[in-house]
């Protein structure tokens, strides 16, 4: 494995005013005995509610912070104590810490970068090249940084983070306030990374369709503890997310009708229209049913929102 985690645990001292004249000091842990391995090429989704811990524990991941207990190592290493030999092993993407120079063109950022990390010449044109053909930099490689648009600035540090080749890429919150189609491009870029299996990422964000399009596994954190890991199938499992099935008929809905595993929990357009939700039973077995009862003028399967489930989650939590 790639990354481990065992007990890890950062606290930090809080400073509270009490009365006019008198302060006290309290213990906050941010993060609270996580256990986590990443395994090689994983593509990990980590998000949890604000002031869940997700930044604090890539802090420690990547050497900014040294955990109040536990264990971690990350390629091998321990962050803190080969915070130097970890930084050439990984990327990094903070939305509030960026690795572009302000005032210079995009491309020469990058020529900056490859100076930096010592990257072959060979190795770094490949690299960029690539990043540019998928992230289309190529409107924006010769403009200043401090005038791109957020967007394209997101596109540049995506591509800073990965051009002197790093094992693992971590990106805090990377498509916030991002327009339809950098967000596109994002998420096409990280998926293409992650098909290719050479570049584990660990990605935290608030943007639940990032976590449902690019993330087979999920891990959730709360009040700074792990409180799933698995499948986005298993966590609404766990929450009994249901299917519904909407479907348009050229006839009434006949009320005396019952499908097995299926709820009709609305009946409209003068019953024209019904709503079905699914409990433990497969959508092709309903579709079937309801084409042998009765004449079907059109029919929709919608799957269970993400945000639901995990704001069930967050709530049962808390």
């Amino acid at each position: 494995m790639i990354i481990s985690a065992r007990g890890l645990r950062k606290d930090f001292t809080v400073t509270r005013k009490v009365g006019r004249f008198r302060r006290e000091r309290h213990v906050v842990s941010a993060v609270d005995g996580v256990d986590l391995t990443v395994e090689r090429g994983e593509l990990l989704g980590y998000i949890g509610p604000n002031g869940a811990g997700k930044s604090t524990t890539l802090k420690m991941l990547t050497g900014v912070l040294y955990p109040s207990a536990g264990e971690v190592t990350v390629c091998g290493v321990e962050p803190v104590a080969k915070r130097t030999t970890l930084a050439k092993r990984i990327g990094v993407v903070f939305g509030q810490r960026s690795q572009l120079w302000w005032d210079l063109p995009l491309g020469e950022s990058f020529a900056l970068l490859r100076h930096i990390y010592r990257v072959p010449d060979t190795d770094h044109a490949a690299r960029l090249t690539r990043c540019t053909e998928l992230l289309g930099l190529d409107e924006f490689i010769h403009t200043p940084v401090r005038q791109l648009s957020l967007g394209q600035r997101m596109r540049g540090e995506l591509t800073a983070a990965l051009l002197h080749g790093p094992e693992v890429l971590f990106l805090d919150e990377p498509t916030i306030g991002l327009d339809v189609l950098s967000k596109q491009a994002v998420r096409d870029f990280l998926g293409e990374l992650d098909q290719r299996g050479d570049t584990t990422v660990v990605l935290t964000t608030h943007d639940l369709a990032d976590i449902e399009k690019l993330c087979r596994r999920l891990v959730v954190i709360d009040h700074g503890r792990v409180v799933h890991d698995g499948t986005l199938d298993e966590l609404h499992t766990r929450y009994r997310s249901r299917r519904v099935v909407v479907a348009d008929l050229d006839a009434p809905w006949p009320t005396d009708l019952t499908l097995p595993g299926a709820e009709v929990t609305a009946v409209e357009a003068d019953g024209h229209r019904v709503t079905l939700t699914l409990d433990g039973i497969a959508a092709g077995e309903v579709v079937a049913a309801l084409a042998r009862a009765v004449p079907l003028r059109d029919l929709s399967v919608q799957e269970p929102e993400i945000e639901d489930v995990i704001a069930r989650l967050y709530r049962s939590e808390a």
